[in-house]
């Protein structure tokens, strides 16, 4: 009978246990995921008691707190705290989330926080995203134009043309969905992911730009799109409630009808 385990130095130990301060009586317990690749240990969860009634609402808040208040070696991205720039992206009470906008009180229990899925870990919660932003760089996302541009004015399209960008553009590019993604998990080296194939999409779809054909032919690939299998996990954990399985099928779907034409 086969038998799967992680190797012995990935193996998750205990951690230190912080606790609350003297007095506090509305404790709230995080559980957060710790590794330095300088310390040459295995991972390990440390366990902060905080103090809800001088802590903000938010999961970002709480570890905010902790980095200024008990433990300053914790590291983690963040920047806007408005949902808007993804950078504290990380797994929170087992989903792929933002922890700015993921309420502290709709956490039942421990709040256990882990670095997104699937990517290597600098340390801490911060993980590695060279390759899903050396991958976004691929789509080429940007306008891109054979026409000569108007001399007086920019480029312009009707409502109806930019209503077809709704649900794409707020893309913040957090890699939430992709690695929530089973797909993404096997075939990292050659599957876009939902987040990229949503941007080439948002691309595909703008009536501005003139390399249409190009864009799909790019994507006409086995692996790059249709490693998808419509598992829609990445539409369940977007922060930003877009469907990126949505966006896939669509490009699919033109490549279908390019080919019955």
């Amino acid at each position: 009978m086969a038998e799967f385990r992680l190797p012995k130095n990935s193996r998750v130990k205990k951690g230190h246990t912080f606790a609350a301060p003297e007095g506090a009586r509305n404790v709230k317990r995080f559980r957060v995921y710790r590794w330095d690749p300088d310390a040459g240990e295995n991972p390990r969860m440390d366990t902060y008691h905080l103090d809800m009634d001088t802590c903000g609402p938010m999961v970002l808040d709480a570890l905010i707190k902790v980095k200024d208040e008990i433990d300053s070696t914790l590291t983690f991205r963040r920047s806007c705290r408005e949902g808007i720039c993804g950078s504290c992206a990380m797994n929170i009470d087992g989903t792929n989330t933002l922890a700015c906008t993921l309420p502290i009180a709709g956490i039942r229990g421990d709040v256990k926080v882990y670095p997104l899925p699937h990517q290597q870990v600098i340390k801490d919660l911060v993980p590695d995203q060279t390759h899903f932003f050396a991958q976004y760089a691929s789509i080429k996302p940007w306008l891109q134009t054979q026409s000569t541009a108007p001399p007086d004015k920019e480029r312009l399209q009707s409502p109806e043309d930019r209503h077809k960008l709704d649900g794409l553009y707020e893309c913040i590019m957090c890699a939430c969905c992709s690695t929530a993604c089973p797909s993404y998990w096997w075939n990292p080296d050659r599957f876009l992911g939902p987040a990229v194939l949503l941007q080439a999409y948002r691309w595909i779809v703008d009536s501005r730009d003139e390399m249409t054909g190009e864009r799909l032919d790019d994507l006409e690939d086995p692996f790059r799109l249709y490693r998808c299998h419509t598992i829609m996990s990445c539409t369940n954990t977007c922060p930003k409630h877009l469907n990126p399985g949505k966006s896939i099928a669509e490009i699919k779907k033109l490549l279908v009808e390019r080919k019955a034409t």
